[in-house]
């Protein structure tokens, strides 16, 4: 008896240690001061900042999403709390893509219908004049941006900030709202407004499954469907005015 009591002591002054290391490591992330201050600088003032500035930074805009997404690697992959598995897993799929025909179909036959009512001269422009860069694209896109992307508004976000925003609505809300401002360095309305709605289904979709790779695949779709049919044209550095 004796002895398994000081097993027990023991076992339970390892798993204290154990947790105070934990606490150690990631304290920033139980700081909701910090976590506030970090999230307007990131998520909220940095968009403007990128905005007035946005002719400086057009050529950087990949590498600097990807320093970005690495950054917000690394403090998920050092995160003791956090389930790496979110990252790979396809968790959701089969009732993602029974979901699919009412979420893309639809919406995606009004934008087409959209940009021949008021951009007949993009419309499959891209595929049709530069068939070989759409192409690249449609290949290069979802690894160099779509993943990147929704590792931080996504995969990060849901976990860093879900002190901030402890409710699934609150999360969904704000995820899709700083996905769009992320995108005002497009210097048009149309690229906010589209990646701010496109935010909120795939913040849904994320809550519900857990999975970047099933995300990654749903903004996949929508990102090449809108090159293709042309209205990528508001999402290109190169198209920056003004």
């Amino acid at each position: 008896m004796p002895g398994a009591k000081v097993k027990a002591m023991n076992h339970t002054e390892n798993r204290r240690s154990s947790t105070r290391h934990r606490s150690s490591r990631v304290p920033l992330r139980r700081n909701k001061f910090y976590l506030a201050g970090e999230f307007v600088a990131l998520f909220l003032v940095s968009p403007f900042i990128l905005f007035f500035y946005r002719h400086h930074f057009g050529g950087f805009l990949i590498p600097a999403l990807l320093a970005v997404s690495g950054l917000c690697m690394i403090l998920l992959w050092k995160d003791p709390d956090f389930d790496r598995r979110q990252l790979a897993g396809f968790n959701g799929f089969l009732p993602w893509l029974k979901g699919l025909p009412l979420t893309f179909i639809p919406p995606a036959a009004g934008l087409a219908i959209a940009c021949a009512v008021f951009r007949y001269d993009l419309l499959f422009a891209f595929p049709r004049n530069r068939t070989l860069i759409w192409l690249l694209v449609m290949v290069l896109y979802p690894l160099l941006s779509v993943y990147p992307q929704e590792l931080i508004y996504r995969t990060f976000f849901f976990h860093r900030y879900s002190r901030l925003f402890p409710t699934e609505t609150s999360r969904i809300l704000m995820s899709g709202l700083c996905f769009g401002l992320a995108h005002l360095f497009f210097a048009n309305w149309i690229a906010p407004v589209l990646t701010a709605l496109g935010g909120l289904l795939f913040a849904r979709t994320y809550s519900r499954s857990g999975s970047t790779l099933l995300v990654s695949l749903e903004h996949s779709l929508w990102g090449n469907f809108i090159f293709t049919i042309g209205l990528g044209w508001y999402f290109y550095a190169g198209a920056i005015s003004g």
